[in-house]
């Protein structure tokens, strides 16, 4: 790996007045994990198609007389290859020293981070937290990213620690690769709206699985007469987020704990654009359909619906590919990654009153500063789960479709 494919150090991370100070032991141990992951993305990880190639596929042939028939059983046989173990088993101590090292920066200082977000809160009505909203289990179940308490963990009332976590290391699973704010996708998105339709003039945009703001508040930054809703169920993230964007001057944003299956607070076609962010996959089989016929129901004739997220798995996507994407599912807390990434969205969202011929899929990749943040990996090399390159599935809106919701 040459130095211009290093990732940036961590001082170039931008400190907003929330961010939470880390010591220089700490600052160096985020440098070790973003360059330790862009070592295993870009140089070692081509050692598992070597390994499946010379030994694993053919020894799965010589045994079965077959080629395997899905990613499963490409997962089965990989899992007993010894390289592909000791790859696997770093990823996974990547992630856990990553939660470690931005647990131990937050709760060392989670009293101080809770009173700023307190006084940066007080008395605004953009922020609206329900005790009542209960966390879903598909969220509660596991830690989700190893992240001790997943984003709603709360250590006592008032707590920011979660989202504080969340912020600071993020920067260290993706090598800065989504910029010195890490709102890399929010900004892409925007751009990419303004790209498809320059005319296009949200009043009201509604981000679901917002967590911290990293990607409603670029939308609300490039779209300021519009009025952001971010929503989630993790009040620890809302708080947090919500300070945060105070900090950054962006006061156009809402902040509201609410579970996205239920959007009865709405009227239909109350919003122009609805959106998630890389959240789809954190949601369970039932969830998902309801979240997106919720969303369906709220959008405004001729209003957009856009889901980032992964590539889907097709027929044509080779199966080694799909087993590699896989690897969050089965080693990283993410229990939903590998079926929704089987599902049929674009069927999803015709049932939820999107026509076909309404919908489209596009390549969104992120924006990040090229003067300090180097290219993702990407293709061969990518860093799979979460290289700054996604796909964008949605539709927009037609007044027959939004009739029939109706």
């Amino acid at each position: 790996m040459s130095s211009s494919d290093a990732p940036p150090p961590y001082t170039e991370v931008a400190r907003h007045g929330m961010f939470p100070e880390p010591r220089h032991d700490e600052v160096a141990r985020f440098n070790f994990l973003a360059n330790l992951n862009r070592h295993l993305s870009a140089v070692l990880g081509a050692g598992n198609r070597l390994a499946y190639e010379t030994r694993v596929r053919p020894a799965f042939v010589a045994a079965h007389g077959r080629e395997p028939k899905d990613r499963f059983e490409v997962r089965q046989a990989m899992n007993s290859d010894p390289f592909h173990s000791f790859w696997s088993a770093l990823k996974r101590n990547s992630m856990e020293m990553r939660q470690q090292n931005g647990r131990s920066i937050v709760l060392r200082q989670a009293e101080a981070l809770a009173g700023r977000a307190a006084a940066l809160n007080a008395g605004c009505n953009t922020l609206e937290l329900d005790s009542s909203v209960e966390v879903p289990r598909y969220q509660a179940a596991v830690d989700i990213h190893c992240m001790p308490g997943s984003y709603h963990g709360e250590l006592f009332p008032g707590d920011v620690s979660a989202g504080a976590n969340y912020d600071c290391g993020i920067f260290a699973t993706t090598g800065g690769a989504l910029g010195a704010l890490s709102d890399g996708a929010g900004q892409a998105i925007a751009q990419w709206v303004k790209a498809e339709r320059p005319g296009f003039q949200p009043r009201r945009i509604l981000d679901i699985g917002a967590t911290i703001g990293h990607n409603a508040v670029p939308l609300a930054q490039a779209f300021p007469e519009a009025e952001v809703w971010a929503i989630d169920t993790a009040a620890p993230s809302l708080r947090y987020g919500h300070a945060r964007a105070r900090t950054l001057g962006v006061s156009n944003i809402r902040f509201v704990q609410m579970n996205a299956e239920d959007l009865s607070r709405f009227t239909d076609g109350f919003f122009d654009w609805v959106q998630t962010t890389m959240f789809l996959h954190e949601t369970s089989g039932k969830a998902l359909p309801r979240i997106i016929a919720e969303g369906a129901r709220v959008l405004a004739s001729g209003g957009l619906m856009l889901h980032l997220e992964q590539p889907n798995y097709t027929d044509e996507m080779p199966l080694l590919e799909q087993f590699l994407r896989d690897w969050d599912a089965f080693n990283n807390n993410e229990p939903f990654w590998s079926a929704m990434h089987a599902l049929d969205i674009p069927a999803i969202l015709e049932a939820a009153g999107l026509p076909r011929e309404a919908q489209f899929k596009a390549r969104v990749k992120a924006v990040v500063d090229r003067s300090i943040f180097p290219e993702a990996p990407t293709g061969a090399a990518e860093d799979h789960g979460r290289a700054a390159v996604w796909e964008a599935y949605g539709a927009w809106k037609p007044a027959v479709a939004a009739r029939k919701a109706a």
